[in-house]
């Protein structure tokens, strides 16, 4: 399963979660081979995720899509049954979103490294791995853009690169700068490269422009090829610091790096942008899911008011 999963080029984090569902559905049956079983079993173990787990549709989803890729790109089991598997019906939530005054008093809580993070999600309307596996060749200072590879879907865009991050973003370039070359002299400074680039540009992997923007402090080893490189900052490392800001700020509302693209999205609209180009930049496919942030709005294009106000 695990080479299916890295032939189709999937993420490490669903490698992990697709393998830790199908250890659970396999243990959950007495540890019985997948092919042994079929819908009865599958429908089981997603009933038990709902019933006694009390799991989120969006958790018990996943699991059927694990279970979906073992019996058809493992085993070549393309049974009828697998269609008729229901899937969980997720929630429809509005996203959390934050005012501009709440904002400023979120980034002015954090320091160095996260304060720079965080505005650039904010500012650019970056979702947080985009900003985490930032390359230094994808920051285009003079066209004032960001150019964001292997999105969501796979998907490229660019989005524009806040005016009042240009300097603290070269600031920090140096800093970074400086760390790669005494990883050179260390004999280290190859970073992580996607599909085949390693191979067909060997020494791509120690040159300064595709190096992470936000490198981590520390080397680790590579939990695929087994080298030893410095990845980049731990997205739990700006999670906990945001969570902190929020308590020091006295916010009412369960921000978490992800509400400051919502943030985004949603001043943008109230700054009367149209919607089109708000899609644009969060690169969602249909604008469909943008609309979503037209209904946090205090106000639409009818400027409608409570009749209590009147």
């Amino acid at each position: 399963m695990r080479g299916r999963i890295r032939l189709k080029h999937y993420s490490l984090r669903t490698e992990q979660a697709y393998l830790d569902w199908i250890r659970r559905f396999i243990r959950f049956h007495g540890r019985r081979h997948p092919r042994e079983m079929g819908a009865a079993e599958v429908g089981a173990f997603l009933t038990h995720l709902a019933v006694e787990g009390k799991v989120a549709a969006s958790t018990q989803n996943q699991a059927k899509s694990a279970l979906l890729f073992l019996y058809r790109q493992v085993l070549d089991c393309e049974l009828p049954w697998l269609d008729n598997v229901e899937r969980a019906k997720a929630p429809k939530r509005l996203p959390v979103v934050l005012t501009q005054t709440e904002v400023q008093a979120l980034l002015t809580r954090l320091r160095g490294t996260h304060w720079l993070l965080a505005s650039l999600l904010y500012g650019a309307g970056l979702r947080l791995m985009e900003g985490l596996r930032l390359r230094v060749k994808d920051v285009d200072f003079k066209r004032k853009e960001i150019l964001v590879r292997d999105g969501k879907g796979f998907k490229d865009r660019v989005t524009m690169l806040p005016m009042a991050l240009v300097e603290p973003l070269r600031a920090h370039l140096e800093r970074v700068r400086e760390l790669h070359r005494r990883d050179l002299a260390a004999g280290l400074g190859a970073v992580y490269l996607p599909y085949a680039l390693e191979r067909k540009y060997p020494n791509a992997a120690c040159e300064w422009i595709w190096q992470y923007v936000f490198p981590s402090i520390k080397l680790a080893v590579d939990p695929r090829s087994g080298e030893t490189r410095r990845h980049h900052v731990q997205d739990q490392a700006l999670q906990r610091a945001v969570k902190q800001a929020v308590r020091d700020a006295d916010l009412s509302k369960p921000a978490t790096p992800h509400t400051l693209r919502h943030s985004f999205a949603t001043h943008l609209l109230e700054g009367g942008y149209d919607i089109r180009t708000v899609q644009e930049l969060l690169g969602h496919s249909d604008v469909s899911t943008t609309m979503i942030y037209t209904h946090v709005l205090n106000k639409g294009g009818r400027g409608v008011v409570s009749p209590l106000d009147l």
